[in-house]
């Protein structure tokens, strides 16, 4: 007995996040239907020249906005920043370097650093009961 296997697909706007993509910026076909698996790894493995474009130049989702600018999405609102911006944009924003940015980024810096001082203090005990088991 053959099992019937339905094609998995989604809706645009996850695919869009899947992609990196600001939804509003693809083309209306991309917008207007469903997105199986299969397009979807074929958008990954040979990217239309649309979707290099928008890559390339944007306008960028918040979170694409947030890791180039290295701050958290939490911080892009603090600043002020609500909507999808170009890569120009971000760039400017880059180079004009608001204080605000300046801050996010320290903040940004110092979850970094906790992050991997939790991380090496879990190991290190991880490390520590291994010794104890072999014992």
């Amino acid at each position: 007995m053959k099992s019937h296997q339905s094609t998995q697909t989604m809706k645009p706007a996850t695919a869009a996040k899947k992609l990196g993509v600001y939804l509003e910026a693809t083309p209306a076909e991309f917008q207007e239907g469903a997105v199986s698996r299969d397009e979807l790894n074929a958008l990954q493995a040979d990217p239309p020249e649309w979707l290099r474009e928008l890559r390339r130049n944007g306008p960028h989702p918040r979170p694409v906005v947030a890791a180039r600018l290295g701050v958290s999405i939490s911080g892009l609102a603090r600043g002020g920043v609500t909507e999808a911006l170009t890569t120009e944009q971000i760039e400017a924003l880059k180079q004009e370097n608001p204080d605000w940015l300046q801050k996010e980024r320290a903040t940004q810096a110092d979850v970094r650093k906790e992050t991997a001082r939790v991380k090496a203090k879990n190991e290190a005990k991880a490390a520590e009961r291994a010794d104890e088991q072999r014992r």
